[in-house]
C-alpha cells in the first residue's frame, strides 16, 4: 500500500480526533436545552425506566404535581435520602464523607444526583456515568428550584418492580392517593427507596419498621429547624 493510501486509511480517524471536541460540545449543548426545558416540562422517561417497562410488559407510573402530594412524603424523602437537601448544590461532601466511613454501606449521592442519573443517564456503577453524573447535576441545580427537583425525584423514583413515582406506590402499597399519605405511610415509602425491590412499606421487616420510625422523627425535625423551606415555598 502506498504512503498515500495509507493516509486516506486513517483519516476517518483523525476526522474523529480532530472534531472530537465538537461532538463533545454538541452532546453538551442538547443536554444544557433538555435540562433547561424540563425546569417546567415534564421530563422524558429515563433509560431504566423504559428498560424496566420492556422487561416487565408494562410499568405502574402516574406523575403527580407537587401540589398532590402530601408535604410529609416530600420531607420524609428528604430526611431519608438528603437531609441536607436545601443547603447544598447538588453534592453533599458531608455526606460523601459519612458514607466513605461507614464503608460505602450507606450511599452518598444527593436528591440532585440521583434525578440526573434516573432522568438522563442509566443505573450501574461506572466513571463514565459518575462523570455525566457530575456534569450534569449542576445543571439541574441552576435551572430547577428545590422544589422542581424533589418533584421530579417524587415522580421517577421506584417504590417496587414496575412501580415508579409515589403516586403508584402509594396505591400500590396503600391503596391511597399520594395526597392522603399519613406520616407514617410517608416514611415506610422512604425507608424502602434505597432498596425498593428488597424492602416493602406494606410488609416491612424489622429493619424497614426502625428505618420508618427514624425518617418519621427526622422529617418533624427538618420542619422544625428550616431545612425543608426551599421545597414547602
Amino acid at each position: 500500500m502506498t504512503k498515500k493510501g495509507r493516509s486516506k486509511g486513517i483519516r476517518p480517524l483523525r476526522w474523529l480526533v480532530k472534531h472530537a471536541w465538537h461532538l463533545v460540545l454538541i452532546l453538551l449543548l442538547v443536554f444544557l436545552g433538555a435540562v433547561a426545558v424540563h425546569g417546567v416540562v415534564r421530563p422524558w422517561t429515563g433509560i431504566y425506566m423504559i428498560t424496566e417497562e420492556q422487561r416487565l410488559g408494562g410499568i405502574e407510573r402516574d406523575w403527580v404535581p407537587m401540589e398532590e402530594i402530601a408535604p410529609v412524603m416530600a420531607r420524609s424523602a428528604v430526611a431519608a435520602e438528603d437531609a441536607n437537601f436545601c443547603l447544598h448544590w447538588g453534592v453533599d461532601m458531608s455526606a460523601i464523607r459519612d458514607a466513605i466511613a461507614d464503608g460505602a454501606r450507606r450511599g452518598g449521592s444527593t436528591i440532585s444526583q440521583q434525578v440526573a442519573k434516573n432522568v438522563y443517564l442509566w443505573h450501574g456503577r461506572s466513571y463514565v456515568r459518575k462523570a455525566f453524573e457530575t456534569v450534569l447535576t449542576p445543571l439541574v441545580e441552576l435551572f430547577w428550584s428545590k422544589r422542581r427537583i424533589l418533584e421530579v425525584y417524587l415522580n421517577v423514583a421506584e417504590f417496587d418492580e414496575g412501580v415508579f413515582g409515589v403516586e403508584a406506590g402509594a396505591r400500590h402499597y396503600f391503596g391511597v392517593s399520594a395526597a392522603d399519605l399519613t406520616p407514617r405511610q410517608a416514611a415506610l415509602l422512604a425507608a424502602i427507596l434505597p432498596s425498593p425491590q428488597s424492602r416493602s412499606a406494606a410488609h416491612p421487616g424489622e429493619y424497614t419498621r426502625r428505618r420508618a420510625s427514624q425518617i418519621q422523627d427526622g422529617a418533624a425535625t427538618i420542619e422544625r429547624d428550616g431545612r425543608a423551606a426551599c421545597f414547602e415555598t
